[in-house]
C-alpha cells in the first residue's frame, strides 16, 4: 500500500465530511444554544467549499512532488488539522450535548480511522520525517483555525 496514492483518500473524506456538515449545520446552529452563533446557511458552505478545494489542491501537489516535500508536510499537516477537528468540536460536542453533532459520523466512522492510518503510512514510508511532521502537525492546525472566521467573513462581504 503506497502512500503516494492513498494520500488521495484525504480529500475524498474531508469532502464528504464537510458535506455532512453543509447539509446539516446550518440548521443544527439555529437550536444549538450557546454552543455556536449561526452562520448563515451559505456563507457557511462558502467556507467549506474552500477548505474541500484546498484539501484537493494540497493533496494533489503532495502526490506529484513526493517525498520530504513541502506539499507531503502540508498535506500530513492538515490530516493532523482533521483529526483534531474530529475530536474538538464533532466528537466533544456530541458528548456534552448528548446528541449527533452535524459531521461526528464522518469524522468518527472515516477520518479518525483512515486518517490514524494514513498518517502512520506517511512516516512508515518516508512521506514525512518525525520532526517535520511533529511542526506541521502544531503549525498548520494552528494557522487553520483562524481561517474559519475569515472565510465566513468573506462570504459575508461576498453577499453570499
Amino acid at each position: 500500500m503506497n502512500f503516494r496514492y492513498l494520500q488521495l483518500l484525504f480529500p475524498v473524506l474531508v469532502a464528504l465530511h464537510n458535506a455532512e456538515e453543509a447539509i446539516r449545520i446550518p440548521r443544527w446552529t439555529r437550536r444549538s444554544g450557546p454552543w455556536f452563533a449561526g452562520a448563515r446557511p451559505a456563507v457557511f458552505r462558502f467556507a467549506v467549499v474552500v477548505l474541500t478545494v484546498l484539501a484537493f489542491v494540497i493533496t494533489v501537489l503532495s502526490t506529484v512532488s513526493g517525498r520530504m516535500t513541502f506539499w507531503a508536510n502540508l498535506t500530513f499537516g492538515c490530516m493532523m488539522a482533521t483529526l483534531f477537528n474530529a475530536l474538538v468540536p464533532h466528537i466533544a460536542v456530541s458528548i456534552a450535548k448528548r446528541t449527533l453533532m452535524p459531521g461526528v459520523i464522518t469524522a468518527a466512522v472515516f477520518n479518525l480511522p483512515i486518517l490514524s492510518w494514513l498518517m502512520v503510512l506517511a512516516l512508515k514510508q518516508g512521506y514525512v520525517s518525525s520532526h517535520d511532521a511533529l511542526v506541521f502537525s502544531i503549525a498548520v492546525p494552528v494557522l487553520l483555525l483562524p481561517m474559519i472566521p475569515l472565510l465566513f467573513q468573506l462570504g459575508k462581504i461576498l453577499r453570499l
